[in-house]
């Protein structure tokens, strides 16, 4: 029985979380716009669930039990894969001048 050979191609995640979903849209746009600049092929941008953090606060220290304030924070993720990347999509990606408030992740896999 012969084997199957497996090709395996190099991938490059993108993992970008941010609280603010409007930042997050540009950031990914001004991305993939420096990816198809270089000839990369890119599989995304796959918004993932957003996370959410919600927390419950007494309003006052010691009486009052039944009156609280509630608080939430949103994080909106969002995936880009590479399809082998080359050294010039490396490049364009580490020179891209993102916005603050913005947390990227990068994987070789």
């Amino acid at each position: 029985m012969p084997k199957k050979t497996e090709q395996k191609t190099e991938r490059l995640r993108i993992r970008i979380k941010s609280y603010d979903a409007k930042l997050i849209d540009n950031s990914v746009r001004q991305i993939v716009d420096a990816i198809q600049r270089q000839g990369g092929t890119i599989a995304g941008p796959i918004p993932l669930p957003t996370e959410i953090r919600r927390y419950t606060v007494n309003r006052s220290t010691f009486v009052n039990k039944k009156s609280r304030e509630h608080f939430e924070m949103k994080v909106h993720k969002r995936l880009i894969d590479i399809l082998d990347p080359g050294q010039k999509i490396i490049e364009s990606l580490s020179n891209l001048n993102l916005p603050a408030g913005i947390d990227i992740e990068i994987k070789m896999g």
